[in-house]
């Protein structure tokens, strides 16, 4: 069980590692009385986005309109089900609204109807109200002291035309995620995120987006699942996620993997042709089904990345 708590600058690091381990603890309890690999990443993220801390649920950062709009999805790597959630502001836990969105994808509607796989805005609102996902009366309850502040800070820079390129790099950047295998060795990813800070109104960011935020895959041999974080424009162009998993899952060395696919499908993508900084983070667990073996993997182009993880015969989460 692996949370990541964004790429970005940590600036408040000690705070960052104890709300991942926190989250750690809550999801492998999951799994220790023996709950799926899906329900596990819903719990993590579900107690990342409870975070005043993080940029999820919760404290998520705020439009340049002053409101509220979350994404988040996730997919299970056994039935490769993908559920997704965008532009939410009443939802108090999207990745639970994204969750029973993947569960629906192996049902079918009423007269044959083929199940949503993302839904956005008053629609997402009108299925969780559905489903009995918790929703809030009103989206300020969402809105965090921290969040506040920090729209304030940069709107009042814009306004006062004394935003620079240096001031952006201090922005939250930080979706949160988490990757975790079971014991039946079944996989999966997910992802949270409120956006990036005075996002245009109506912005979907990867959190929601297939292929972009998070990906998981199994076969007879091995499974793979990553959860990214960073720019979601430059993610959604390079669908990282996905490319991520897929040199994997062939893969010799998964570290060279790693890094190659970082370098050559993002540093070097002829689709992010931009002077910008290009940030992105990863982690990515990798499980051998013959051995009952992985590797945990995590890369990052930010100057940090806050990540925790643990296995059922840990003591505590490192």
């Amino acid at each position: 069980m692996c949370p990541p708590q964004g790429a970005g600058n940590c600036i408040n690091e000690q705070l960052y590692k104890n709300v991942c381990r926190d989250a750690c603890t809550a999801s492998i309890e999951i799994l220790r009385s023996g709950g799926s690999a899906l329900d596990a990443c819903e719990t993590a993220i579900t107690h990342l986005e409870n975070s005043p801390s993080t940029n999820a649920g919760f404290g998520s950062n705020l439009t340049w309109d002053r409101t509220i709009e979350c994404d988040a999805s996730i997919m299970d790597g056994q039935t490769l089900n993908f559920g997704g959630c965008t532009n939410v502001s009443d939802v108090k836990n999207p990745i639970k609204l994204a969750r029973s969105i993947c569960d629906l994808q192996s049902k079918t509607l009423a007269h044959g109807r083929v199940p949503p796989m993302v839904v956005s805005g008053d629609g997402a609102s009108k299925i969780a109200k559905e489903l009995g996902i918790p929703l809030v009366e009103d989206s300020e309850e969402l809105i965090s002291e921290k969040a506040l502040h920090c729209f304030n800070h940069f709107k009042g820079k814009i306004n006062s035309r004394a935003m620079t390129k240096n001031t952006t790099h201090t922005s939250p950047l930080d979706t949160v995620g988490a990757v975790c295998v079971d014991g039946d060795g079944n996989i999966s990813a997910g992802c949270s995120s409120g956006g990036i800070i005075l996002k245009t109104s109506g912005r979907v960011g990867q959190a929601a987006t297939y292929g972009a935020g998070c990906w998981a895959v199994s076969d007879r041999d091995r499974c793979v699942a990553t959860c990214t974080t960073g720019m979601g424009e430059y993610l959604m162009k390079t669908l990282l996620a996905r490319e991520i998993v897929n040199d994997l899952m062939h893969c010799q060395c998964p570290v060279t993997s790693l890094n190659k696919t970082f370098k050559e499908k993002f540093l070097d993508s002829p689709y992010l042709k931009t002077p910008e900084p290009l940030f992105a983070g990863a982690l990515t667990i990798l499980y051998d089904r013959s051995s009952g073996t992985g590797d945990v993997l995590w890369s990052h182009t930010t100057a940090a990345m806050c990540i925790s993880y643990m296995g059922t015969s840990f003591r505590k989460p490192k």
